[in-house]
């Protein structure tokens, strides 16, 4: 399961807001940056946990997901790319993932689950960075990507905004979104690391 497949589309899409964001002045840095703070605003409305914020969070976490196919494609229109510009993006993709998950979990009180999913989420980027590091290339692959965990939490805040009750066994969406970016996260890690290890 994963929306990366779908890169070459949302590349065909950004046109209009990359020469948007070129007519104004910005640079890929600087969108990486209001990305990062759209993120932070998602976090603050889910931590807020009512119906409202919830519905004003999903949008945010997916104006993040947005943006951060944007700055990439604005660097390649610029032909500014460089390791510096990866290296802050993903950075605060990291940083991103973080507080947007904190929100959630800080939102209901699940802070062992926040642990857990932040965690999961975590490992998973490292591991694919880490096998980049030992020369097999940057690994993407895995049951949850980035784009598929923002979409899942983009929908989580819309089913959050219009059903607060417990779903299964008292946990509600939120806490079932946790658990799932628990499991798979940790998941997703054990699975890159015994691809790369065969690789080896």
């Amino acid at each position: 399961m994963t929306l990366d497949q779908f890169r070459p589309l949302a590349d065909r899409l950004l046109g209009p807001w990359v020469s948007a964001a070129d007519r104004l002045g910005l640079s890929p840095d600087q969108i990486s940056v209001i990305a990062f703070l759209v993120a932070v605003g998602a976090a603050g409305a889910f931590y807020a946990a009512e119906p409202v914020f919830y519905a004003l969070g999903a949008v945010l976490v997916l104006g993040n997901g947005w943006l951060d196919l944007v700055d990439g494609a604005l660097a390649r229109e610029q032909g500014v790319s460089s390791e510096g510009g990866d290296l802050l993006d993903h950075v605060l993709d990291r940083y991103a993932d973080i507080v947007i998950i904190a929100g959630f979990a800080a939102g209901v009180d699940a802070y062992a689950l926040g642990f857990l999913a932040v965690t999961g989420v975590l490992m998973t980027s490292y591991l694919g960075t880490q096998i980049q590091a030992v020369g097999l290339g940057r690994e993407y692959g895995g049951l949850l990507g980035r784009a598929d965990r923002l979409a899942l939490m983009g929908i989580v805040g819309l089913v959050a905004a219009l059903y607060a009750d417990p779903l299964v066994v008292g946990l509600g969406v939120v806490e079932l979104l946790l658990v799932l970016l628990a499991v798979v996260g940790h998941l997703t890690a054990v699975q890159r690391f015994l691809g790369a290890w065969g690789d080896l």
